[in-house]
């Protein structure tokens, strides 16, 4: 009993390392596609904007906003809330800062032609979806936009895919409209958010399949 509770421990642990390093991963991805200067992936256009709005990072608008996401995932939820998905709180924290110190480590590269911006765009989109789908197989807790979606979901007739796309567009249409009205013109969603859509749910299915393989012992 004792050498089964130790490999429990043991995996759980694997799993929040792995967790971790997903999310660090996924915070460089979206720098990298900030600094393309493309349109960053729709769940960061609303911090990427309020940044240049308000003065502070992308990473505290980043918690900020999964906080709210918390917020109405319980107003939603009420007594089917698990506490649990609070643990959605410090994973947000991680991947807030973790974009903050991306912007940082990447604040030199300046791309000099439109190509350029593409190749650092996609190399952005390929990390995030490398950190998608380690979220995924460390199977722990989800990002606060993901939690909410699967909220909606539970509340209302309607499927997961469907949900996170109108998602998307709904978090795409307010940094449009905080752009415009706060800057007079459209940050921050260009093609590369609309790249960031398209491509990164397919890329990180594929990684999923590949960790799923490798990584078996992180199922419990």
């Amino acid at each position: 009993m004792a050498k089964n509770n130790r490999v429990v421990l043991y995996r759980n642990l694997a799993a929040w390392i792995y967790l971790a390093a997903g999310l660090c991963i996924m915070g460089f991805g979206v720098a990298l596609t900030i600094r393309a200067d493309l349109g960053t992936s729709p769940i960061s256009s609303v911090p990427y904007v309020g940044s240049l709005i308000t003065g502070f990072t992308v990473g505290d608008l980043t918690v900020a906003m999964h906080c709210v996401m918390i917020a109405i995932q319980i107003a939603l939820l009420r007594s089917r809330y698990h506490l649990l998905q609070l643990l959605q709180l410090p994973v947000a924290f991680l991947f807030g800062y973790a974009t903050d110190l991306g912007l940082a480590v990447f604040s030199g590269l300046v791309p000099g032609s439109y190509i350029e911006q593409w190749l650092i765009c996609l190399a952005g989109n390929l990390l995030v979806a490398v950190g998608v789908s380690v979220e995924v197989t460390a199977d722990l807790v989800p990002l606060a936009g993901e939690g909410l979606i699967l909220a909606i979901c539970r509340v209302f007739p309607i499927q997961f895919p469907n949900a996170k796309i109108m998602f998307d567009c709904l978090l795409v249409a307010i940094a449009a409209a905080m752009s415009y009205l706060f800057l007079g013109t459209i940050e921050g969603i260009r093609e590369g958010t609309l790249a960031a859509a398209l491509a990164v749910g397919s890329i990180s299915r594929f990684f999923i399949r590949m960790e799923e393989r490798a990584f078996f012992f992180l199922k419990r």
